[in-house]
């Protein structure tokens, strides 16, 4: 656990029990894909299906007729963080060719996607025309569980080592002394962005390719993105999917802040 609180992140090795559940989620992921309701999901020139919400499981992780989400990933988040319900996982997965301009992204966005991996901190979105943000989904954990094989080359999960304990504090700064009740109405982007610089800087960029049965479990506040697909990658039909787990704090944002 130590490193993980260090580095901000941690792999689980291959675990039968989460392969069997990975069994039972690919089918269910792969009609998501092309469920006509999450058409809209399909982008960067259909080089990215975004996947909010989009695997039909309950709140414990079943899926289908598997049993609940269990393994040593799991056993890992609720010794140190308790149960959450989870919500609808995500599917994310990326095509051959990503990163494609997103619909509506502008020049400089693009090119960040392209350079930058578009790294970002979850729960953070921009708001407004002038595109501001605050903390609207203050998520626990985030835990990755890949459904298909890929290479290690094909547009793999990146973070930045330590990020968390660069953009954490920063966090909590632009929220000290404020109401609890109010953090989620509270502009972070100038102290986010400042912050996401020094990280540039000085935090080593970690490319995390992972295999079905294997996951990996990233801390709230780790600065993360996603790697180009490089010319030489390689996938099946399905592209390189993901499955994300990503449950909200009870306590909200101030819980957010606080929380190890």
């Amino acid at each position: 656990m130590s490193d993980f609180w260090d580095k901000g992140w941690i792999r689980f090795p291959y675990d039968p029990v989460l392969a069997k559940w990975v069994d039972h989620a690919l089918p269910q992921a792969r009609a998501s894909v092309t469920d006509p309701a999450f058409d809209q999901w399909l982008d960067c020139e259909g080089t990215w299906f975004i996947g909010v919400d989009a695997l039909d499981n309950d709140s414990e992780g079943r899926v289908g007729l598997s049993d609940p989400l269990s393994g040593q990933a799991m056993t890992f988040v609720a010794q140190h963080y308790g149960q959450l319900p989870l919500h609808k996982g995500q599917v994310s997965v990326i095509y051959p060719g990503y990163p494609r301009p997103r619909r509506g992204e502008s020049e400089a966005a693009s090119r960040y996607r392209r350079n930058r991996d578009a790294a970002h901190v979850d729960g953070l979105r921009p708001m407004g025309p002038d595109r501001r943000r605050r903390v609207d989904e203050p998520h626990a954990w985030i835990l990755g569980i890949p459904l298909t094989e890929a290479s290690a080359d094909a547009a793999p999960m990146v973070l930045w080592e330590g990020s968390h304990k660069i953009l954490g504090p920063a966090f909590a700064r632009a929220m000290q002394g404020q109401p609890r009740d109010t953090l989620h109405q509270i502009d972070i982007t100038d102290i986010y962005q400042a912050a996401r610089r020094e990280v540039f800087d000085t935090c080593p960029r970690i490319e995390l390719p992972a295999q079905p049965g294997e996951a990996y479990l990233l801390h709230r506040h780790c600065l993360h993105g996603v790697a180009p697909w490089t010319d030489g990658a390689s996938a099946g039909p399905d592209g390189r999917m993901i499955a994300y787990f990503r449950p909200e704090f009870a306590g909200g944002v101030a819980e957010w802040i606080e929380s190890p």
